[in-house]
C-alpha cells in the first residue's frame, strides 16, 4: 500500500557522466520482470525462476568487471543514514551473485546469508563470512520473523516474502547500483507500495546509486 518516503540530500559528488547502461531502457526485460513481480508476486513461476538464473549463469565469468573498488559504497551509506543504529540479528542478502558486497553486509548484520538462484554467481562467491545459500528471493529458507533485514541490490523485490521474513523492527535495504538505469530498478516509493501493509522509508543517492531503505510505519 503507499507509504511515506523522506529523500535525504546526498553526501557525496554526483557522477561525472557515466555512459548510460545498454540494457537501460524501461522496456528491457528485467525491467518489465522487475515491475511485474513487484506489483504482482504471484505471477513469478518456475519458469522465470529457471531463465534468470541461466541468465545470470552466463553472465557470471564477467560479473566482476561490472564492479568498481568501491562497489559497497551505497550499501554503506544506506547502512550508515538509513538503518537504525541499535538494529542488529540477522540478514539475508538477496541476489548476492559473485558475493561483491557480502562482507559489507556480514559487518553489519550477524549472520549473514549471500542468497543466489544462479548456481554459478555462487560456485563464484567467496565461502565467508557470508553464509552462502541457493535459493529463489520468493521463497527465503528462513522461519517467521526471523530477520533484521532483507538487502537487494539490483535484485527482485517480493514484498511478501520481505514481510513474512523480517521481524517487527526489520528493515528493507533496496539498491539499484546505477539508480534509474539499472535494469532491475524501482523507485523508493514503489518499494513501499510493494511491501504489504503500511511502510516509511528513507532514500537518498550515493555516486550513480540510489538506495532506500523500509521499515513498518
Amino acid at each position: 500500500m503507499p507509504g511515506t518516503v523522506t529523500h535525504l540530500d546526498r553526501v557525496d559528488a554526483a557522477p561525472d557522466g557515466r555512459p548510460p547502461d545498454p540494457y537501460a531502457s524501461a522496456d528491457h526485460p528485467m525491467r518489465r520482470l522487475t515491475e511485474q513481480v513487484a506489483v504482482d508476486p504471484g505471477t513469478w513461476d518456475d519458469a522465470q525462476r529457471r531463465q534468470v538464473a541461466g541468465f545470470f549463469d552466463e553472465l557470471a565469468p564477467e560479473w566482476h568487471t561490472r564492479a568498481g573498488p568501491d562497489c559497497d559504497a551505497p550499501l554503506r551509506d544506506a547502512f550508515g543514514r538509513g538503518v537504525p543504529g541499535s538494529l542488529a540479528g540477522p540478514a539475508a542478502e538477496v541476489g548476492s551473485g559473485i558475493g561483491l558486497t557480502s562482507a559489507t553486509v556480514a559487518a553489519r548484520f550477524t549472520p549473514a546469508l549471500a542468497v543466489e538462484v544462479a548456481p554459478e554467481m555462487l560456485r563464484r562467491s567467496p565461502a565467508g563470512p557470508a553464509h552462502r545459500v541457493l535459493a529463489d528471493g520468493a521463497r527465503l529458507p528462513v522461519a517467521d520473523g526471523a530477520l533484521a533485514a532483507v538487502v537487494l541490490m539490483n535484485a527482485f523485490l517480493f514484498g511478501p516474502e520481505c514481510d513474512r521474513a523480517l521481524g517487527p523492527d526489520g528493515v528493507v535495504v533496496w539498491i539499484n547500483s546505477r539508480g534509474p538505469s539499472t535494469p532491475i530498478h524501482l523507485p523508493a516509493e514503489a518499494v513501499v507500495d510493494a511491501l504489504p501493509g503500511s511502510w516509511v522509508a528513507t532514500a537518498s543517492e550515493c555516486g550513480s546509486a540510489t538506495w532506500c531503505v523500509a521499515r513498518r510505519g
